[in-house]
């Protein structure tokens, strides 16, 4: 095991944890999360990405690594009115669909059927509530939230991936300014705690479901092109088979679905990392390794985080969406026959817009296919 192969490890872990971190707490903050089942939620997370990454990796050989769906977190954060059982049966639910994608081939294609545009236009319409906050956190608080904007424009300028955490680090040294401190609770191992799901309808299919969609379209497929721009062939139907299965698993301790890993994953697969391709995979093994020592030293991380006052918190996952915004609204308005019904999607999705129990991701999606079906049906029309 090289040097170099455990130093990228801890850099891309420390990377994907720190940079989007306070996302999960927001989420579990909507979700009306207990102190224990928060914990329990990033232990689970983190054994679940860790047990994933290295079973990939030694079996394939090849590096894989994994991740938390960040854009799902952001889906989760936006929910309200849901209880963290029903949240539970929504997990299990996505990472159920993750693994009928690798058994069912009529199941991945009726995904990949949906427009590119609208899957994008979907995830930006998510995304764009908790960026468009940083405006108002700076006006509420520049002393504080100035500094961090501009650290992490600065390092953004250098090094985009530490940009996020660089911006972590400011807003835990301004923080010291505020009369908020740390809890002062010993350190203990954190444990899981088993959640029973519960499965109600509007929220199978207002959160479950969007939060499957977004997870294949934002990260598994983005971290399987990121492999094969490598050079690599990644194991696709295990790579869903397994993350899927351990997202249900992962799910009945409170945590969200893991997928495959692309921004952090771009870290494993240079030639720094190890000069023979064929023994980059031990890679995943140390990625594996540093996310359960994440995992285990959890509590005391959110206990830091927790001091931090709440304008910075806001501030992070804001800028931490910024790079996946971006994305989003790149992809949705790329193909000029998908522009209008993505720009339906994304605006009745950042509406927040509720109904029938049924959160406003699924209407947003549900309005941009009903007019690109409506668009493509008047095209045909006026060509005959």
């Amino acid at each position: 095991m090289r040097i170099s192969l455990v130093s990228s490890a801890l850099v891309a872990a420390m990377v994907g944890y720190g940079s989007t971190i306070a996302l999960v707490l927001s989420a579990a903050a909507a979700l009306g999360a207990t102190p224990q089942q928060t914990t329990s939620w990033v232990l689970a997370i983190c054994l679940a990405k860790a047990t994933g990454s290295a079973l990939l990796s030694t079996w394939a050989r090849v590096p894989v690594v994994l991740a938390w769906s960040t854009p799902g977190a952001a889906l989760i954060a936006a929910t309200t009115g849901v209880t963290m059982p029903q949240a539970v049966g929504a997990f299990l639910l996505a990472g159920a669909l993750v693994a009928l994608t690798a058994a069912l081939r009529p199941l991945g294609r009726a995904v990949a059927a949906i427009p590119d545009g609208l899957a994008a236009g979907m995830l930006a319409g998510v995304l764009l509530p908790f960026v468009i906050r940083l405006a108002d956190t700076a006006r509420a608080d520049p002393a504080l939230i100035l500094p961090v904007i501009a650290v992490f424009a600065l390092v953004r300028l250098r090094n985009p991936s530490f940009a996020v955490l660089a911006a972590l680090a400011t807003g835990a040294v301004t923080g010291l300014l505020h009369p908020l401190s740390a809890p002062a609770i010993p350190y203990t191992l954190p444990h899981l705690t088993f959640i029973a799901p519960e499965f109600d309808a509007g929220v199978l299919i207002g959160l479950g479901l969007p939060l499957y969609l977004v997870t294949m379209a934002s990260q598994n497929l983005p971290g399987f092109a990121t492999l094969r721009s490598a050079g690599y062939e990644p194991p696709v139907r295990p790579a869903l088979a397994t993350t899927g299965l351990l997202s249900m698993l992962a799910g009945l301790f409170g945590a969200h679905t893991i997928s495959m890993a692309a921004i952090t994953a771009a870290i494993c697969l240079g030639d720094d990392v190890h000069p023979d391709r064929a023994q980059r995979w031990k890679v995943g093994v140390a990625y594996a390794a540093v996310w359960v020592c994440l995992g285990l030293f959890g509590p005391a991380i959110l206990r830091q985080i927790a001091a931090l006052p709440p304008g910075v918190v806001s501030a992070l996952v804001a800028l931490a969406l910024l790079g996946p915004l971006t994305g989003a609204l790149t992809g949705a308005f790329s193909p000029p026959p998908q522009r209008f019904a993505a720009a339906v999607t994304l605006t009745v999705t950042a509406s927040g817009v509720a109904f029938l129990g049924i959160g406003a991701a699924f209407w947003g999606l549900l309005a941009g296919l009903a007019i690109h079906a409506l668009e493509q049906t008047a095209t045909r029309v006026r060509r005959t």
